[in-house]
């Protein structure tokens, strides 16, 4: 007897060129996918950076008159100043928009980079981690589709960015579009290069948090670049040019515009995407290029608990952040020597300085700490929402939380961990800039005030801190979706603490911030009453949150 044998037909793959006519078929679905589903975030982001820039413009044109800019041009000279600023250009005639150019660039991409970074990796390795990038490569969609989209979207994104902001320049004093237009856009350009390191950094790490961290500490060795070019030379050395952040920098908006720098963010970002295509081919599908550590056969007990969960989910973005803040607050009690010698002349020449930080001279030194410990504390309220709110959601849309419950963990355990960790974390990172910033006066020889006050500082402003934490917190307790509004509280909190003096908000609105409840540091004495009514909120707003989130349903995943 005979057997016949049909002739097999090997099904195609899923990445096949046959089945979907092109690596890239399905491009333009997954960025309206992508543009939908970021829509909101991504229109933050667009209103955020158009107010820094029309605030910054706005804020150096009305407060400070020419002598006021001409001391803050001999800071910038200072390595404090070329650090947390920029080269230096324009500093012998420094106007309003030349001070933006050179002081608002840095932060600018510093804001667009972390963006660009957290956009790939959501829409690239994260999908991946989830396997919904599986899901999605399963119809028809070509290999490259999803990572043409991310990068589509992105540069949607920042052009979108380079223009309001360029518009939002225009509030400024002597306003150019053109010179807006190139500062804008040389940040983006450079925030784009960034962006494609992260594609790179997604090929070699199997996670998400690795490949945002790599990708984090890329551009922090780019900054740190960026300051040692500039530091051995104003206006910049040769070293400097090795770093994309001084690209954008080097356009030299609103003192001498020129565009060809912004071609080197053009050629890296070409160069970074060839290498992440390359690294790609020799990858597995949902793997790294690096293997991950092999972990202990037996979990330690030390991990059995929430808040050993919690404090390995958060302690990576506490400690970065701890060292970072700890670096930038140092620089800045470093620069508490130069505002000695230019405090006379500021304050004497200058009424609106005067109602910002005082008419004594004397004084001075305290009013300035005092401004600067509030951005501290606005730093670390920020890195405060992303600990409790976003971590929490991001474990409960990943349908981490659900599996988590399903063990022996109540939901009071498991979010007064996180909420534990959060609060302890944001008190910690504020204890450690105070710390730094009192380290930094002492050693450039300021010895006043004394480490008594910067400890009254810390005892004051801590529960404004915690509260922000606890707000967040009961909003996702209670409406998740809404847990966004203390962006908002904190966009507020910066305009009526820095300028309400000035426009002379009334009290019944300046009261909404919580920091207007304490003492201020350095400038009034420590009053315990504030700090202990403050704190009385956070506890409710914590049990409010425990409730609230003990009484809704838990989502099982995005």
């Amino acid at each position: 007897m005979t057997t016949s044998t049909a002739p097999t037909h090997r099904a195609p793959a899923p990445d096949d060129r046959s089945r979907g006519g092109s690596p890239l078929t399905g491009t333009l679905a997954i960025t309206r996918h992508i543009l939908r589903r970021d829509r909101v975030r991504m229109s933050v982001w667009v209103l955020s950076m158009a107010a820094f820039i029309a605030y910054f413009s706005v804020a150096l044109s009305s407060i400070f008159d020419d002598s006021a800019l001409a001391a803050r041009a001999e800071v910038m000279r200072t390595p404090s100043g070329i650090v947390m600023g920029g080269p230096g250009y324009g500093l012998d005639d420094y106007a309003p928009m030349v001070a933006v150019a050179n002081e608002g660039t840095t932060w600018t991409v510093l804001a667009l980079s972390i963006m660009a970074i957290l956009h790939v990796v959501r829409h690239t390795r994260a999908e991946e981690e989830s396997a919904r990038a599986e899901l999605v490569r399963a119809s028809a969609v070509g290999p490259l589709a999803p990572v043409a989209a991310a990068l589509l979207t992105l540069v949607l994104h920042l052009m979108v960015i380079a223009a309001v902001g360029a518009l939002a320049s225009l509030a400024g004093e002597d306003p150019s579009l053109v010179d807006g237009l190139g500062m804008m856009s040389g940040s983006a350009l450079s925030a784009l290069v960034f962006g494609a390191v992260a594609l790179v950094t997604c090929q070699i790490t199997a996670s998400a948090r690795g490949a945002t961290g790599l990708g984090l500490a890329v551009f922090a060795v780019a900054f740190v670049i960026r300051a040692a070019g500039d530091m051995i030379e104003l206006e910049g050395s040769a070293l400097s040019w090795f770093s994309p952040v001084a690209w954008a920098q080097q356009m030299r908006a609103f003192v001498d515009l020129r565009w060809w720098p912004a071609l080197l963010s053009i050629a890296a970002t070409a160069v970074l995407l060839v290498l992440a295509a390359s690294l790609a081919r020799r990858r597995d599908f949902g793997q790294g290029l690096t293997a991950d550590r092999a972990g202990r056969a037996h979990a330690l007990a030390s991990l059995s608990t929430p808040i050993a969960m919690a404090w390995r989910q958060q302690r990576a973005t506490l400690l970065w952040c701890g060292l970072g803040m700890a670096l930038m607050w140092f620089a800045t009690g470093t620069m508490l020597s130069t505002m000695n010698d230019l405090a006379s002349e500021l304050v004497a020449d200058n009424p609106a300085l005067g109602a910002l930080f005082g008419t004594d001279p004397a004084d001075f030194t305290e009013s300035f700490l005092a401004v600067m410990l509030l951005f501290v504390a606005l730093c670390v309220v920020a890195v405060a929402i992303v600990t409790t709110h976003q971590y929490c959601r991001s474990e409960e849309t990943a349908g981490r939380l659900e599996i988590v419950l399903a063990g022996p963990v109540s939901r009071w355990r498991w979010l007064g961990a996180q909420l534990l960790v959060s609060g302890i974390g944001a008190a910690a990172l504020f204890a450690l800039s105070v710390v730094a910033m009192w380290i930094g006066a002492i050693l450039v020889g300021i010895d006043e005030p004394e480490l008594p006050a910067y400890l009254a500082a810390f005892a004051s402003y801590a529960p404004p801190i915690v509260l922000f934490a606890a707000l967040s917190a009961a909003l996702y307790a209670w409406v998740p979706r809404a847990a966004g509004l203390t962006w908002l509280l904190l966009a507020f909190v910066l305009v009526a603490q820095m300028f309400g003096a000035i426009f002379d908000f009334p009290d019944a609105l300046l009261g909404i911030s919580p920091f207007h409840w304490v003492s201020e540091p350095f400038v009034e004495d420590f009053e315990a009453g504030g700090a202990l009514a403050v704190t009385a909120v956070v506890a409710i707003l914590y049990l409010l949150a425990l409730v609230g989130f003990r009484r809704r349903e838990v989502q099982s995943g995005s």
